[in-house]
């Protein structure tokens, strides 16, 4: 019995509901590839090789079996909206056509359903998911709380998030590569002082320290670093 194909998850039927279809629209046509650019909004930074590359497997077996997502754009382009893997996996199969939803969302709605989309299908980065909240809140204004109502999260889930952004460049660097965890980088967050975050890390990362253990090193290195009552 053959494989199933790898589960699909998207947007479903909420799409409709966040950006119902223009009048005459028809979903699930086939559009080129060639003609469909990128969303500027595509909160995820990095799409791992091996990943797609399963994918497009999958695509070259069952074809691409939910649409993507996209809007149209006044000299016949499109733009993509929701759907990045299934286009690059689609490359890769050597598709030249991708079935698709047009759309005609605002810019504000772009992000959202572009954060949304990966929040539902694949776990981002926790630094990636915390760009895309950033993003919402400096570009539109959206209070933390707005923020979470849309992608379904707690208010204190967004804020622990966006505190990952805070993180000297070194410290989030290891985080995207995945030589930490998210618990890890909170821990390290405690340290404010660039050089004292940068030492902790290369400390976790060399002696291969729990999440436990690394909150204990930046207990030490805050006791440390206070300053003598008696000077």
């Amino acid at each position: 019995m053959p494989d199933a194909p790898p589960r699909e998850f998207g947007l479903g039927r909420g799409l409709d509901a966040l950006i119902p279809p223009p009048a005459g629209a028809e979903d699930g046509r086939q559009i080129p590839l060639d003609r469909i650019g990128a969303n500027p909004h595509q909160p995820r930074a990095r799409f791992e090789g091996d990943e797609l590359t399963d994918l497009a497997a999958s695509i070259s077996l069952h074809g691409v079996l939910q649409p993507i997502v996209v809007r149209g754009l006044a000299n016949g382009e499109y733009q993509l909206i929701a759907g990045e893997r299934r286009v690059r996996a689609a490359r890769i199969a050597g598709l030249t056509q991708i079935p698709a939803v047009v759309r005609e969302p605002t810019e504000e709605e772009m992000v959202e359903l572009a954060l949304i989309e990966n929040l539902q299908r694949i776990d981002l980065n926790p630094l990636e998911e915390a760009m895309g909240f950033r993003l919402l809140i400096d570009r539109f204004g959206m209070p933390h709380e707005a923020v979470a109502t849309r992608v379904g999260r707690s208010r204190a889930a967004v804020t622990n998030a966006l505190r990952l952004l805070d993180l000297v460049p070194e410290t989030q660097e290891a985080l995207l590569e995945g030589q930490i965890s998210e618990g890890h980088a909170r821990a390290l967050a405690g340290l404010t002082v660039p050089e004292l975050q940068v030492a902790a890390l290369a400390i976790v990362l060399e002696r291969g320290l729990s999440v436990r253990q690394t909150e204990e090193l930046v207990r030490r290195r805050r006791r440390q670093a206070r300053p003598d009552p008696l000077t």
